[in-house]
């Protein structure tokens, strides 16, 4: 849990020119669910480019692809990670209650939690093979690094400067 930051300026463009912030709200749970997310459990606030996500996931593979999918639109320079892992409690009142206590231990935390898996920022002339040559050795290794970005990556040569990628182990 805690904050990301990404560039704001680059990522898909999922919101017209002209979009207000609260309409926009739905496009970003959209995107997420694009991705293969779950999102039956999850909230999203989008205020002056900062995402929060709340709510419930079933794994962490799903907490680190709603996270940086959300980080991977345009416009968007931060991603506040509330999310809990696990399934949300039956009775309401339990499930406000343990939703409040993680917002109230985030005050002053920025991404304590560990994840699964590394994140890359593209940069400018990076391939998945280069990518994944600097960090396993071999420039083959390349789909493990496009299997843990898809959906998000629908082809292997479509990356972008900015864009933050998952790298498994």
């Amino acid at each position: 849990m805690g904050f990301f930051d990404f560039l704001a300026d680059a990522g898909s463009r999922v919101f017209g020119k002209d979009d207000p912030e609260p309409e926009a709200t739905l496009p970003v749970i959209k995107h997420i669910e694009n991705s293969g997310v779950d999102i039956s459990n999850i909230k999203t606030k989008l205020t002056q480019g900062v995402v929060t996500l709340s709510g419930y996931v079933p794994n962490q593979e799903q907490k680190e692809k709603a996270v940086l999918t959300a980080g991977n639109i345009a416009g968007i320079s931060r991603v506040q990670d509330n999310l809990i892992l696990g399934a949300p409690p039956a009775d309401v009142a339990e499930v406000e209650k343990a939703e409040a206590e993680v917002a109230a231990a985030e005050e002053g935390k920025a991404g304590e939690e560990a994840w699964e898996s590394r994140t890359y920022t593209v940069k400018s002339g990076d391939t998945l093979g280069k990518i994944a040559k600097e960090i396993y050795g071999n420039a083959m290794e390349y789909p493990k690094i496009f299997e843990a970005n898809k959906p998000m990556l629908s082809d292997p040569d479509k990356i972008y400067p900015g864009q933050v990628l998952r790298i498994p182990e």
